[in-house]
C-alpha cells in the first residue's frame, strides 16, 4: 500500500493529526477536540503518557508584561493548565475529552480565559517538581485523543528574532544592549 493510500486509509477510519508546532492556542486545542467527545484523552510529556488517573489542578489565566535582555517590551495573555500526574484506582480509565472540555467551560464561566493566547501545560507527578510543556500535537484514533507535549526551551528573545531574521545574534555580546 503506497504512503497515500495509508494516509487516505487512516482518515477514513478517523484518524486526525493536529500539528500544534508548540504554538497551540485554548482555541485551537478545544476546536481540534470538539469532535472527539466520546475519546480517552491521553497525556505524553516528557518521554512519559500521564497515568490514567491525572487531574486537572488548577486552570490559570495569566497576562504578562515583561522586558527582556535586549530592553525590548513584550506582552500577552496566556492559559496554563495544572496537570497532576497520578495512578489510576483500579479499572479507571483516562479522562475523556467531554470532561475535559466540561471542566475549562467551567473554568471559563468563572475566569476570563484568553481564548487565543498562548497555551501552556505544568504537568508532573506529586512528588516531583511540576515541568513547563507547550502543545506539540494532537492525534485521534483507536478510541484515543492522544496530546504530546514538547518541552519549552528557555530561551533569549532578542537572539531568537535575530536567528528568525537571519541575522548575527543580538544579545548578550558587547553592544547588544543587555540588561
Amino acid at each position: 500500500m503506497s504512503v497515500n493510500a495509508r494516509e487516505n486509509a487512516a482518515l477514513d477510519a478517523g484518524a486526525v493529526e493536529v500539528d500544534f508546532g508548540g504554538d497551540a492556542s485554548l482555541a485551537a486545542l478545544l476546536g481540534a477536540l470538539a469532535a472527539h467527545g466520546d475519546k480517552a484523552l491521553v497525556i505524553d510529556y516528557g518521554g512519559r503518557t500521564v497515568r490514567p488517573g491525572y487531574h486537572i489542578t488548577e486552570v490559570k489565566a495569566g497576562s504578562f508584561v515583561t522586558l527582556d535582555c535586549g530592553g525590548n517590551p513584550d506582552a500577552w495573555q496566556e492559559t496554563v493548565l495544572q496537570v497532576e500526574d497520578l495512578p489510576a484506582e483500579e479499572g479507571r480509565a483516562p479522562m475523556g475529552v467531554a470532561k475535559f472540555r466540561a471542566i475549562l467551560g467551567k473554568v471559563a464561566e468563572k475566569v476570563a480565559l484568553a481564548p487565543e493566547g498562548r497555551l501552556t501545560v505544568e504537568v508532573g507527578p506529586p512528588d516531583q517538581p511540576m515541568q513547563v510543556y507547550d502543545v506539540g500535537a494532537l492525534s485521534v484514533a483507536a478510541g484515543e485523543a492522544r496530546l504530546k507535549l514538547m518541552a519549552r526551551a528557555a530561551i533569549c528573545k532578542p537572539r531568537h528574532r535575530a536567528a528568525l531574521a537571519s541575522a548575527v545574534p543580538a544579545c548578550c555580546g558587547a553592544g547588544a544592549g543587555c540588561c
